[in-house]
C-alpha cells in the first residue's frame, strides 16, 4: 500500500506540474500593439550615424534599450517639434521604465545640423535624447534602411530651405528588431502603451 501511494503521489506530482508548464505557455502575454506591428521587417539594420561627439553609432550601440527612432531636422516649423515634444512627454508617462527607453532623432538636413546643433535641439525636449546626423551617404544608407522619403523643397534663398520628409516612430525592441510603426503625430500615451509590450 505505501509503495502505491508513493507512486501515486509521484504521479500527481508529475501531472501537477505538466498542468502548470502549460498554464504558463498559455498565460504568455501576447502583444498586441496599438500601431503597426512591423516585426520581422528587419528595419533599421543599417542604421550607422554620427553622435555629438563625432562616434558612430549603430543600432549594437543601444541594445538592451527599447529605441525610438524619428527622422526629422531642426528647421522643421511644426511637425518636428511637435513629434519630439509627444515623445518628451512619453518618456514622463513611463515614469521609472524611462531609463529603459532610447529616443533618437536622426537629422535629415545634415548640410545644417551638425552633432553639436542635434544635441543641444533635442536635450531641450529631454536631456537623455540623442541626436544623430552625417554624411549625406550615410543618411541615404540609413534612411533606405528605415525606408523613410525625405527630399529638398527649395525656399526663397539657398538656405531657407525646408525638407520634406515621412514622419513615423519606430519603435525597436531591446535587441534591435524594429516591433512597431507609429504615425508621427500620434500622442504620448499611445506611444507609452506600444513601449511598455516592449519592455
Amino acid at each position: 500500500m505505501p509503495r502505491h501511494s508513493s507512486q501515486r503521489r509521484a504521479f500527481i506530482s508529475l501531472v501537477t506540474v505538466g498542468l502548470l508548464s502549460l498554464g504558463l505557455a498559455g498565460c504568455k502575454r501576447a502583444v498586441k500593439f496599438q500601431g503597426n506591428d512591423i516585426g520581422g521587417t528587419h528595419l533599421g539594420h543599417d542604421m550607422a550615424m554620427v553622435d555629438s561627439t563625432g562616434t558612430l553609432r549603430t543600432l549594437a550601440d543601444y541594445k538592451g534599450k527599447v529605441l525610438v527612432v524619428y527622422f526629422g531636422y531642426t528647421h522643421c516649423p511644426d511637425v518636428c517639434p511637435t513629434a519630439m515634444a509627444e515623445l518628451a512627454q512619453t518618456m514622463k508617462l513611463l515614469k521609472d521604465d524611462a531609463r529603459k527607453v532610447q529616443v533618437i532623432m536622426i537629422t535629415v538636413d545634415p548640410q545644417r545640423d551638425t552633432g553639436a546643433i542635434m544635441a543641444s535641439y533635442v536635450k531641450a525636449f529631454n536631456p537623455s535624447f540623442v541626436g544623430l546626423t552625417g554624411s549625406p551617404d550615410q543618411l541615404r544608407k540609413t534612411a533606405q534602411s528605415f525606408k523613410v522619403y525625405y527630399a529638398k523643397a527649395p525656399g526663397g534663398t539657398p538656405d531657407t530651405y525646408a525638407m520634406d520628409h515621412s514622419a513615423f516612430f519606430y519603435i525597436l525592441d531591446q535587441t534591435g528588431e524594429a516591433r512597431v510603426l507609429l504615425d508621427g503625430n500620434a500622442q504620448a500615451k499611445v506611444i507609452a502603451s506600444d513601449i511598455r509590450q516592449l519592455l
